[in-house]
This record gives structure tokens, C-alpha cells and sequence, in this order.
């Protein structure tokens, strides 16, 4: 079974010049909601927000575009959700297991949960580096896994929540929630290279048009980029060597410490998702 992996992140950008103020007498930032494929790297529009007339958290218009989706999605078909702890709610993605659409995210602190029993792992895989504990917990009667991670490189111990089934290994559930940043630096890549900083307009219909056309251009220009390497696999890239150079920094500087680079990072599978913003195009 193939599970796409979305990263979701919500991104704010200038309202446009003729945004109508809200009653307040005020204006906010256009939001939108886009989700990045953790497999092939691509992004992809997920709902608009708000259009800058008032201030709107993401949260709400995230699960009522989910729900939206489910109407038409075909339950068979597996999604996972890779978001920060705002988005944790056990009733609300217990409730969307059956609709197909799983989830990782960070535990919150103050989160109230029962231990249940320990999950069993393979601890001599690398996969599982860095992983202490693999656990089933409760909260009211609804049942979920909680890894509990700590870096070999900084010594932080990393909690992670998620509705995946035990069979999943723990390791692989943290190492997708690092690569979070992924959609961060694609969205470096849209205002910088893409120059989107500003909404086209305070128009619904418009803004998710430039939500559209942005997600467009992007792959479009990473598709291009990865098939140069494909065919000339000789080119490196500065970003690439860069990636590789402060790798090697930081595992000389976690030694001094008594640590080490998680060796997953060094590992080419996860390097092509996790380290740079595109790497796994296929030419079919």
C-alpha cells in the first residue's frame, strides 16, 4: 500500500493594496493552506484562509477541508498528515482514521494521556536511532502512538504523536516529522525566486488562482531542475554541496560533545526529501 506523505504548513503573505478593512477597521495578511508531497517533493494548493479582511486561524480551515475531501475521496486511499502540535485533536483525527487520513505530530506539553502499553521495535536498526520509547496511549477512551525521540547530535528529547499503526517503525515516524522544513524552504523558494509576496487581490476566487499558479510554477521549475541532474549527473548544485559541507561540520562538532549526526541524515534515500526542497522526480 502507497501512503502519500503531505506536509501541510500555512503561509501568510502581504494583503492586496485594495483590501476592504474588516469591521475592526483593520487589515491581516492573506493565509493560505499548501501541502508539499514528502515523496516527490511537490507542492500542492490545499485551501485558502483568509483573504486579509479579517484575521482567521488555519486550524478550523484545515479540518473543514478535510471534511470537504472526504465527501469525494475514496476512504481505500491513504493520506498522511505531517503538521505542527497546533493541529493535534484526538477526537477529530481519531474520527478521520476511518476516512483514510492519518497523522504525526508533536505532542503537546501539557497533553493529558494514559500509558497503555509498550510497542515493540527493532532497537539495533539504524532506522531507529535515537528512538527511547515506542508507546500506546489514551486520552478518553481514544487510542494513539507517542514516539519519544532524543537527537544523538544535541542531546533534546523529542516527543511525537501519531495515528499510524504500531507495525510503522519509530524511526521513520521522526525522520518524517524533520523534514517539515522542506516546505519552509519551498516557500523561501516561491518568495524569493517566485517573488510572491503580495495577494493579486482580495477576491476569493482569485487568490486561490494565484495559490494554483504558484504551486504551477514551482514544480514546473523543480521538475526541470531535477531531470538536468538526471541527465547529467556530474552537476552539484552549491545548495547541494553546502548541505553536504555543513553535514560534515556538524557531526565534527556533536563528536566534541559526545554525540553524533543522526547517520540517516548522511543517508542518500532520506537526503533527496529531507535536506533539499526536491530529489525524488520520476521519469516515467
Amino acid at each position: 500500500m502507497t501512503i502519500p506523505y503531505w506536509r501541510l504548513m500555512g503561509h501568510f503573505i502581504d494583503h492586496a493594496c485594495h483590501t476592504e478593512k474588516g469591521r475592526n477597521g483593520k487589515v491581516y495578511a492573506a493565509g493560505f493552506i499548501y501541502t508539499l508531497n514528502l515523496r516527490n517533493g511537490l507542492l500542492r494548493p490545499f485551501s485558502l484562509i483568509t483573504n486579509g479582511t479579517r484575521r482567521h486561524q488555519e486550524i478550523p480551515v484545515l479540518r473543514d477541508e478535510l471534511k470537504r475531501e472526504n465527501r469525494t475521496k475514496n476512504s481505500t486511499q491513504k493520506c498522511l498528515y505531517v503538521y505542527d502540535k497546533a493541529v493535534t485533536d484526538y477526537a477529530f483525527w481519531n474520527n478521520q482514521i476511518e476516512h483514510g487520513n492519518l497523522m504525526i505530530s508533536v505532542l503537546k506539553e501539557n497533553s493529558v494521556a494514559t500509558f497503555v502499553e509498550s510497542i515493540h521495535f527493532d532497537t539495533s536498526h539504524e532506522l531507529n536511532t535515537g528512538i527511547e520509547s515506542y508507546s500506546t496511549y489514551e486520552n478518553n477512551g481514544i487510542r494513539f502512538s507517542i514516539v519519544n525521540y532524543r537527537d544523538p547530535e544535541t542531546k533534546k528529547l523529542h516527543r511525537f504523536i501519531t495515528t499510524l499503526p504500531g507495525s510503522i517503525n519509530p524511526g521513520t515516524i521522526a525522520m518524517l516529522y524533520f523534514k517539515r522544513w522542506t516546505i519552509e524552504k519551498a516557500f523561501n523558494n516561491s518568495k524569493s525566486n517566485l517573488k510572491e509576496t503580495k495577494a493579486w487581490s482580495s477576491d476569493n476566487n482569485s487568490l486561490k488562482n494565484q495559490m494554483r499558479l504558484t504551486a504551477m510554477s514551482y514544480n514546473l521549475l523543480r521538475t526541470v531542475e531535477e531531470l538536468s541532474k538526471i541527465q547529467d549527473p556530474e552537476l552539484i548544485h552549491p545548495s547541494d554541496k553546502k548541505y553536504t559541507e555543513d553535514l560534515e561540520k556538524r557531526q565534527q562538532a556533536a563528536k566534541k560533545r559526545g554525540g553524533f549526526v543522526n547517520p540517516l541524515f548522511f543517508n542518500e534515500r532520506i537526503a533527496r526529501i529531507s535536506s533539499y526542497t526536491i530529489r525524488a522526480v520520476k521519469t516515467q
